[in-house]
């Protein structure tokens, strides 16, 4: 049994896996939920300070965090907030995207100008210099990072400077030149999972994104979950040109393309060149393990083809309060269908995921329901236990 090392924000899905597909898997991660120690055959939790910014962690810190496991490890993974460190002169396997492809899959402005160059339908980008030009409604939000946490839409101009000056206060770290202003896209958000080794690619699902659902939280775009599978009749198109964009970007693994579903089709918004949120609702819809084929591609193999043969959802519950997670809130989290399952004592600030929510079902309807039953049974008593 191999011994593997996931790093990551939030890993649970990474690190529950890899245990399923029978590894040995240690964590560091900056939440070290209840499920995460569970799966786990050790877990170290990342200090990211008063002000939980992935960005200042130091690289030095977890160097010495997978030091102090004094395992030697087959190999590591990295999973979101760490795709981009370089870990390089480890005497272990990475087994990601190395950091010059990341670099030019993660920025988004560099991005959006490949797929210019490949003539993939995708949002117009403008510079602080066309802004006088560019049509509204308009998208602003981080060139890096995901999560649609800091997403905004601009409507007009006096709401273009509102917005920089809104994300200047919530990140001062960010700048006007670190921020991508594009063309607003409405449609129905969708993402296509693929697992690719060098010469191959392999779409396993479609899924549909929940985002800005709100039930489920306050900010209007950030990410709230999956249903897998979604049907659409672009299904086939958007599978080949996820296949497509993957390979033309060299990446190998567990990926996933993310798309608008506009009135014109598909249209690509970014690639996850790392494992992605969706992991739990492709695994439960479709039976594969998505670590043990991110490993085994990495060897040149890919799955078979897959089908899905029952729905399958994720919700992420946001909390709009500053919170201290106590015996009383944990036991009516752990009642429900739950993963993400924080920590007694845990803090979580308004704003945060506390905790997700998971359901299956022959329909969509279904396994929907069920989720938002739940939903309103823990905020029904998180409402209680803060009249």
């Amino acid at each position: 049994m191999k011994n593997i090392l996931a790093i990551g924000y939030s890993s649970r899905n990474i690190v529950c896996s890899a245990r399923r597909a029978g590894y040995n898997v240690y964590a560091i991660d900056a939440f070290c939920d209840m499920d995460l120690v569970e799966c786990a055959t050790g877990s170290r939790m990342i200090d990211l300070g008063d002000k939980g910014d992935i960005k200042q962690i130091d690289r030095e810190k977890i160097i010495e965090l997978i030091e102090s496991f004094d395992v030697g490890f087959d190999s590591i993974v990295l999973g979101s907030g760490f795709e981009m460190m370089d870990l390089s002169h480890l005497p272990y396997p990475i087994l990601n995207n190395g950091p010059q492809i990341m670099q030019k899959v993660s920025d988004k402005e560099i991005f959006a100008k490949k797929l210019g160059t490949l003539d993939v339908p995708h949002p117009c980008i403008y510079s602080i210099n066309e802004l006088g030009s560019a049509p509204y409604p308009l998208m602003v939000k981080p060139k890096y990072g995901g999560g649609g946490i800091l997403n905004r839409v601009a409507t007009n101009e006096d709401e273009l400077c509102a917005i920089f000056g809104e994300l200047s206060a919530l990140s001062p770290q960010m700048t006007s030149d670190d921020m991508l202003i594009q063309d607003f896209i409405s449609g129905t958000a969708a993402s296509v999972s693929v697992i690719s080794t060098k010469n191959e690619a392999r779409a396993i699902a479609i899924n549909e994104q929940l985002i800005g659902i709100p039930w489920l939280t306050e900010l209007p775009f950030a990410y709230c979950g999956n249903i897998t599978p979604f049907e659409t009749p672009y299904a086939e198109k958007m599978c080949e040109m996820a296949e497509k964009l993957v390979l033309d970007f060299g990446l190998v693994g567990s990926n996933g393309v993310d798309f608008i579903i506009s009135d014109r089709g598909p249209v690509v918004i970014e690639i996850n060149a790392r494992f992605q949120g969706s992991l739990d609702t492709v695994e439960l819809a479709t039976g594969i393990n998505i670590f043990d084929a991110h490993m085994k591609a990495f060897g040149g193999e890919l799955p078979d083809k897959t089908e899905t043969f029952r729905f399958a959802a994720r919700a992420v519950l946001y909390t709009d309060l500053d919170m201290v997670i106590n015996r009383q809130v944990l036991d009516g989290i752990v009642k429900e269908n739950t993963i993400d399952i924080p920590n007694d004592g845990h803090r979580a600030f308004a704003g945060d995921p506390l905790t997700s929510i998971i359901a299956t079902g022959r329909k969509r309807q279904d396994v929907l329901r069920n989720i938002m039953n739940s939903v309103f049974r823990i905020t029904e008593l998180l409402d209680a236990l803060h009249q």
